[in-house]
């Protein structure tokens, strides 16, 4: 099948992995129905239309290894199928900037750093050459200066850019508009899970609210055992990933919580869960004669299993863009699959504006 998307990744992940991965079981499986996604067809593309041409990493163990290769190369944990096809996308530097943090040094080797202009050169150079269209980034938690960096690459080489991490740029009105001048969609930020701890937290508070009750408190925990919890374990870096996930609940309430009376963040790494998400998540309030209530949840998810599913239609969402002409933040995608896009929206009104969307019936 000839392929229509052609994409790009900067790190060469568990999310990464987790998504080429998945594309790849339902190419041994076409019997199967593809579960996790809106529509088998996006306009007028499936997953099977995904390609990824370039990739770009910090990692000693990944750089200058075949895609194939470097999608199993440790630190990263996803093995949903034995191998992947044979690549010929040979796996480029990346400028470390602020992609690696204390903790994930233990565990990732990064490559010896090279001038930041050479690299620029020699990455506008990869993706002319194979014509790239959109870029994903898997860029880990608190890597700022490493995202802006990647969405100038994007400017640059004028390509679209599909933002996973809560670094702001489709909800930073700066960077939306820069897109929107350069006439190339963005759909970010922060990446929602199919049934992850934030969509979970939401429609919860929602209906809540929704049903005339009080939130008086509530908070949500996140525990861990792959490098992105890892990384997290450095407090410093967690200042958007906090937000991001907060203003998601925050904003499904009518009346917005005092800030000392919501957490909603990462708790702490365990080694040993792996790629197993478990998150923890109460609310507490009143109902009718101030009787109070609580609702207490426990999760339990393939943390990468949870976001592929919805990078796919991110990405095929970017490719109608492209092929309509639209630019900047495509706000009714970014709301249903992003945890903070620049619109924020109840989760039935972004389904449904991204659903419009895909049927040409809104532009962005």
């Amino acid at each position: 099948m000839t392929k229509n998307i052609k994409c790009a990744v900067v790190g060469v992940g568990n999310c990464f992995a987790g998504l080429v991965q998945g594309i790849e079981y339902y190419n041994q499986h076409p019997e199967q129905e593809v579960i996790g996604i809106m529509h088998e067809r996006v306009g007028e593309y499936t997953i099977h239309d995904i390609e990824f041409v370039a990739a770009f990493d910090v990692d000693s163990k990944k750089v200058g290894k075949l895609l194939h290769q470097a999608v199993y190369a440790e630190p990263n944990k996803v093995k949903w199928i034995d191998s992947l096809p044979k690549s010929e996308v040979m796996v480029k530097q990346s400028p470390q900037l602020d992609g690696v943090g204390s903790y994930v040094h233990k565990v990732v080797e990064p490559i010896k750093n090279r001038p930041i202009e050479e690299l620029k050169k020699e990455i506008l150079e990869e993706l002319k050459k194979k014509k790239v269209e959109i870029l994903v980034s898997y860029l880990p938690v608190g890597a700022d200066k490493a995202t802006q960096f990647w969405a100038q690459i994007c400017l640059d080489a004028k390509i679209a850019f599909v933002n996973c991490m809560p670094s702001f740029i489709g909800s930073d009105p700066e960077w939306g508009e820069r897109f929107k001048k350069a006439n190339l969609p963005v759909v970010s930020d922060d990446i929602k899970g199919q049934v992850g701890a934030t969509i979970v937290h939401r429609t919860l508070a929602k209906l809540c609210d929704d049903r005339g009750v009080t939130i008086d408190k509530t908070y949500q925990i996140n525990v861990g055992g792959n490098t992105d919890f890892l990384g997290m374990k450095e407090q410093e870096r967690l200042q958007s990933k906090k937000i991001s996930k907060t203003e998601s609940v925050q904003s499904q309430l009518r009346k917005r919580l005092p800030d000392e009376n919501i957490y909603v963040g990462p708790s702490d790494f365990i080694p040993f869960l792996g790629n197993t998400k478990l998150m923890f998540m109460r609310i507490e309030g009143r109902m009718w004669a101030n009787i109070k209530y609580n609702i207490e949840v426990r999760l339990e998810v393939d943390d990468k299993a949870n976001s592929a599913g919805i990078v796919v239609d991110a990405i095929r969402a970017c490719k109608i863009a492209l092929d309509r002409k639209l630019g900047g933040p495509i706000n009714s995608a970014s709301a249903y699959l992003m945890k903070h896009p620049p619109k924020q929206m109840s989760d039935s009104q972004a389904k449904q504006a991204f659903e419009d969307f895909i049927a040409g019936k809104r532009n962005d």
